[in-house]
């Protein structure tokens, strides 16, 4: 079976990082050789950008120094792990990408302009062949950061998870209009509910994309279809 990239969007707090662990295991037990990876970070290069980004050493330089760096984070992460893996035929998990450049920066007041010409450098073409955008209540997405950093200095909130309730509900707001103009790309997945209902959707989606028609039922009902 080809390469397929599904990334991971949502706002702080929304779970991503626990659904593509379990959606990993899920897709090796039926065979498919999976890299998870996570933006900024990836790649040596990128997780030293990474550090910069979410230390917020970067913030005194404005959000179009932040824009330039995600996407030079971005350029070396597509070109040194995406690609390779996806020219291997391995599927590709990725916690963000260019989405939430464009939500997180944009928001910030980056132009739809300067966001495009970096996108296009960096992306070279790779875009996600589905985006599973895990959407939550902001105060719910706060509320588990909250209770994460309370479980020691290493979760602490970062750069980003520290804005105003007020920011990230303009970010959540972004993040379900760009699903919304890209909805042959986007599922918008409730990620209010159980974490074994979240995990179920989100295999759903997959499967329905990407798996029944490899199925011997699914090419039986396609060939029934056909005539």
């Amino acid at each position: 079976m080809a390469g397929k990239f599904i990334t991971f969007e949502g706002g702080e707090g929304a779970g991503k990082s626990t659904q593509i662990a379990r959606l990993k295991e899920r897709l090796e037990k039926s065979g498919v050789d999976v890299i998870a990876t996570r933006e900024p970070g990836g790649t040596a290069g990128a997780e030293i950008v990474r550090s910069v980004l979410l230390s917020g050493a970067a913030r005194l330089y404005g959000p179009e120094a932040e824009a330039v760096l995600f996407n030079a984070a971005r350029a070396d992460h597509v070109d040194t792990l995406i690609k390779p893996a996806l020219q291997a035929d391995k599927w590709v998990l990725c916690d963000r990408f260019a989405d939430s450049s464009r939500v997180y920066q944009g928001e910030a007041g980056v132009s739809d302009a300067l966001i495009d010409q970096l996108q296009e450098v960096a992306i070279d073409g790779h875009e996600p062949d589905l985006t599973l955008l895990i959407d939550v209540p902001t105060e719910v997405g706060l509320a588990r950061v909250t209770q994460r950093s309370e479980k020691g200095a290493e979760h602490a909130p970062d750069r980003f998870e520290q804005d105003t309730i007020e920011t990230h509900e303009r970010r959540r707001q972004l993040f379900l209009k760009i699903a919304e103009n890209a909805a042959h790309r986007f599922v918008v997945i409730d990620g209010s509910q159980s974490l074994d209902a979240v995990e179920q959707a989100i295999w759903q989606a997959v499967e329905d994309r990407f798996l029944k028609a490899k199925t011997p039922a699914g090419e039986a009902q396609g060939a029934a279809e056909n005539g």
